[in-house]
């Protein structure tokens, strides 16, 4: 059998290249090999924006993106956090085998402790529970589906982590192995992507390129990418330069060596590199911006297909939770 997959995906609004690059276009690659599984973590959301028309808009674009993007719903199981109510009674299960000295050591939590008190504020100042147990409902998304492997950022392996410790408290209580362990796994193909003015592309930035920016607005921020200030005769170092960066996310090796070239040459303006860069991106692009507008144009098929995905996902959790429910002695 296929090891399972695991992907959960963060109503943010509508991503950027970097985005793509970094996460989406790896975490689909892996319904090659596995049985891949993506979900909307909506709930997730709550602890960040109270706004319900909010969190609805960014849900139903996230979905569209992915889709868009080219996850095939008849291939792997999408679906909706918020449709699997099996989840939050895993939740309240495992609330009961998690430390609270390993909740304080959060990254997120820490954080904020550490941000209030360097503002001179209570430390729990805008801390909700929410956010305390963060941790503990990543876990239950993943170990509800018997995960194997967890695609994540750097940032997200802690979390894992968590789920592993606080599964193997349960199993070592009970004396079980029912709750599987999973294994955070860093994409091998991960990129750091540049944003505009060279840093990590990042909303928190504004360094950003839209993922679904029309032809026009792509152009305009692809000119907007801060370069130096070289003149057109002088020759250039591609590996220092946020246009040939970007470039060779999209570009074919023979491209980016033909580029390489006229960098070193000489006699290239970055007016040249950029459009260089516009063209092959917005090539590549157009077929995902075409079928992202189709997709908002009928939202009506998005919650089908999440609706779908909901109850395919939760007939695989109710045989879960049937089973640790028997362990625990509620059955």
């Amino acid at each position: 059998m296929k090891k399972v997959a695991l992907t959960g995906i963060k109503p943010t609004g509508i991503p950027h290249i970097g985005n793509y690059l970094g996460a989406i276009q790896p975490a689909l690659k892996l319904s090659e090999s596995c049985e891949a599984r993506y979900f909307i973590a909506d709930y997730h959301a709550l602890n960040s924006t109270k706004d319900p028309a909010v969190i609805k808009r960014m849900t139903v674009e996230i979905a569209a993106a992915w889709l868009a993007c080219g996850l095939d719903p008849q291939k792997v199981l999408f679906y909706r956090q918020s449709g699997v109510p099996e989840t939050f009674e895993l939740l309240t299960i495992l609330l009961a085998f998690t430390p609270k000295g390993l909740m304080n050591r959060a990254h997120a939590y820490k954080a904020m402790i550490q941000a209030n008190a360097a503002s001179g504020k209570d430390p729990d100042e805008g801390v909700n529970m929410g956010l305390y147990t963060y941790p503990v409902l990543m876990a239950a998304d993943i170990l509800l589906f018997d995960t194997d492997y967890v695609p994540v950022g750097n940032d997200q392996f802690q979390h894992v982590e968590m789920a592993v410790d606080i599964a193997q408290s349960f199993n070592h209580i009970y004396a079980t192995q029912a709750i599987k362990l999973p294994q955070a796994v860093a994409q091998d193909n991960y990129k750091t992507v540049v944003g505009l003015d060279g840093r990590k592309m990042s909303k928190s930035y504004g360094n950003i390129i839209p993922l679904f920016a029309s032809e026009k607005q792509l152009r305009k921020l692809v000119m907007k990418i801060v370069t130096n200030s070289q003149s057109i005769a002088e020759p250039k170092d591609p590996d220092s330069c946020n246009v040939f960066a970007l470039y060779k996310c999209f570009a074919k090796e023979e491209q980016v060596e033909a580029l390489r070239e006229k960098y070193l040459a000489g006699g290239m303006g970055w007016g040249y590199a950029k459009q260089q860069l516009f063209e092959l991106m917005n090539e590549t692009l157009r077929p995902y911006r075409l079928r992202y507008e189709e997709l908002m144009q009928n939202q009506d098929y998005i919650y089908q297909v999440l609706a779908e995905g909901s109850q395919k996902a939760r007939a695989l959790a109710a045989q879960k939770i049937a089973s640790l429910r028997k362990i625990i002695g509620i059955d």
